[in-house]
């Protein structure tokens, strides 16, 4: 879709939807939103709906950066800690290495 050509209120919709369905578990919409709509919300002449399309872009950004840290975190500690916790680990495992941990 041309955001050029989409009418202000529509845009303002498609990024408050882009923004809320980060929520359902797809933080990956929080970048798209950030990227997608980072030109009208910080670029582009001011408008009416400008002001509440930039408040989504930020909170995209900040919630897609939590939502990434949060990720890493969570693999660097389970990347470490998977042999100590032993059959756990292994139940929440997609792929269990062979091997000696």
């Amino acid at each position: 879709m041309d955001l050029a050509k989409a009418k202000d209120e529509d845009k303002l919709s498609m990024c408050r939807k882009y923004f809320l369905g980060g929520f359902a578990f797809l933080p990956f919409l929080w970048l798209i939103n950030s990227i997608w709509f980072f030109r009208e919300a910080f670029r582009k002449q001011p408008y009416a709906q400008q002001k509440a399309i930039r408040m989504y872009v930020i909170k995209s950004m900040i919630a897609c950066a939590v939502a990434t840290s949060c990720f890493i975190a969570w693999v660097t500690v389970f990347q470490l800690h998977r042999a100590e916790w032993g059959a756990t680990a292994d139940y929440i495992s997609f792929i269990i290495p062979k091997g000696i941990p």
